[in-house]
């Protein structure tokens, strides 16, 4: 993993405080009455607080043990338990109590399956589309181990948005993500795209780790490349002293960068901000583009403001 001389203080804007609300215990209750874990909790997200009293929050289905141990992930990994048959449901069902219009839904990866817990999120969403037809889905999943079959099961049952976030830059990825593979993700973005053209792609970054700024423009080149629509970009935070230390915590004027990168890269959508997350705002971020495309305006991308962020 890269070294770093140690914890570096972070800035004003990246300090926040967990808060204890009627509306966020709210959320936390009927998570736990209904048996589900959120990426928001276990990976210690920085805006739990934030969604969780807007009276959101991601779901994460497949269990709370991952196979894979990411060097930048609180998400525990170890022998994960056998999925439930009913998991799909009990999601579909606090979408409908926290009456969402937008869901998003992730997992952890199950490379114990033999196909990674693909299924698993097709009757996830055919699930919430069941109880809140209403709703849009967003789909967070795992690279498959590149396996197409995989890919194709998750994109039958038609999710609105297939997010795969390839986290970093190439010359860092396996220092980072040692078990997935940076043209394994691009080809299974490439790939949806191709399999369903009208399907939302989107990806994210995490800057901070030790990447130039040269290298995160040849990143969000290749995921346009490959045809992804909707691009966040957010500053890593080391869980705990056994993750990758962060390198830097990126200036804010280097957002503004990063925007209009975005933007001239052809992006219908760009997030960019210190706090911004793969799901934060996510569907925001999809609206926004969407009117971008109502108004039959010329391909140049739209963008959250900072303040936002």
């Amino acid at each position: 993993m890269p070294q770093s001389p140690g914890y570096q203080r972070k800035p004003s804007w990246l300090l926040k405080k967990i808060e204890h609300t009627p509306e966020t215990r709210a959320v936390r209750h009927l998570l736990r009455d209904l048996g589900l874990n959120t990426v928001c909790e276990e990976a210690s997200c920085p805006n739990l607080s934030h969604c969780f009293g807007r009276g959101t929050a991601t779901f994460m289905i497949g269990g709370d043990r991952c196979t894979r141990r990411c060097h930048y992930c609180d998400v525990a990994t170890g022998r994960p338990a056998p999925l439930d048959a009913s998991e799909p449901w009990r999601v579909a069902e606090a979408a409908r109590r926290l009456r969402l219009q937008y869901v998003v839904v992730t997992a952890v990866a199950r490379d114990d399956l033999p196909d990674g817990g693909a299924q698993h999120f097709a009757a996830t969403i055919r699930a919430i589309r069941r109880l809140n037809p209403q709703a849009q889905v967003e789909v967070l999943i795992p690279d498959f181990k590149g396996r197409p079959e995989a890919l194709r099961m998750v994109l039958e049952a038609e999710p609105d948005v297939l997010n795969h976030n390839i986290e970093t830059v190439r010359r860092i990825f396996k220092d980072v993500r040692p078990q997935g593979g940076y043209d394994r993700s691009l080809e299974l973005l490439a790939r949806s795209k191709a399999l369903a053209p009208a399907i939302a792609t989107k990806s994210g970054l995490m800057v901070g780790l030790g990447e130039r700024a040269d290298e995160v423009y040849a990143t969000l080149r290749d995921l346009r490349a490959v045809g992804v629509d909707l691009i966040t970009i957010g500053q890593y935070l080391q869980p705990s002293k056994q993750h990758v230390p962060v390198a830097e915590y990126v200036p804010l004027e280097r957002y503004d960068l990063f925007r209009r990168w975005g933007q001239e890269l052809g992006f219908r959508a760009t997030f960019a901000g210190p706090l911004v997350r793969s799901s934060f705002h996510a569907g925001e971020l999809l609206h926004a583009s969407q009117q971008l495309d109502a108004l039959a305006r010329p391909a140049q991308g739209v963008w959250i403001p900072l303040e936002q962020a």
